[in-house]
């Protein structure tokens, strides 16, 4: 399987991988040029890798939860590109790609269970709950739906994701480096590979997960001028 995938949940990456092992990426740390980046991004990585839409057998992008404008940029993204190369596009949450990703080192940690954090803004994280097992490999698993909440109000276990670094002291952050990681492109694919290869499959549903309501509220009727 050839894929293209886009996440701009934190930053604005893309990846091209074939059966879960990346081949191209683009990753930046901008998290206020997203829309500007992605498109500009996937045109470089395919004539980088001399492919064309006609290549590809998919496109998967990250579902959030991030940012609305952020957020949207990826998966407008996403589908616009299925929609003109004729191709499936999958979503998969953004914290999964996370937690696939230090599954490994949260099991060898003895970390049966642990949690994926990212920065929500307004002193808030967003985060997901995971087990994870041995089991002919390392199984990472959902342990609940994705959340959103003040850092003390996460779970007792330990917790890995770019969120820990911004409350070390309210977070419980686990002793293995390397793992303060913000969702990617290139960690989507692998997670998505990771599900596809045990016999799972990928949703179609590529609804945002924003989690609250939007900073932009409609303005009201305006108010008549009184005498």
């Amino acid at each position: 399987m050839l894929v293209l995938s886009l996440d701009s949940s934190s930053i604005a990456s893309v990846a091209l991988s074939r059966d879960g092992e990346v081949l191209e990426r683009f990753d930046t740390t901008d998290t206020r040029s997203h829309a500007e980046a992605l498109a500009p991004a996937v045109q470089e990585l395919m004539a980088r890798a001399g492919l064309t839409g006609a290549d590809l057998d998919a496109v998967l992008v990250g579902t959030g939860p991030g940012p609305f404008t952020g957020l949207r940029a990826g998966l407008v993204t996403a589908r616009t590109l299925g929609f003109a190369w004729d191709l499936p596009v999958h979503g998969l949450c953004s914290l999964d790609a996370v937690a696939h990703r230090v599954g490994p080192l949260a099991l060898a940690a003895g970390h049966p269970e642990f949690a994926v954090a990212i920065d929500a803004r307004r002193k808030e994280l967003y985060w997901r709950r995971y087990r994870v097992a041995e089991e002919g490999g390392v199984v990472v698993l959902p342990a609940g739906d994705p959340q959103v909440s003040a850092p003390k109000q996460l779970p007792d276990v330990p917790c890995y994701g770019s969120g820990t670094a911004l409350y070390p002291d309210r977070v419980p952050r686990p002793a293995v480096e390397g793992t303060d990681v913000a969702p990617s492109a290139a960690d989507l694919a692998r997670a998505a590979w990771s599900v596809t290869s045990r016999g799972g499959e990928l949703s179609t549903d590529t609804s945002p997960l924003y989690l609250r309501e939007s900073d932009a509220k409609v303005p009201g009727a305006p108010k008549r001028a009184t005498s």
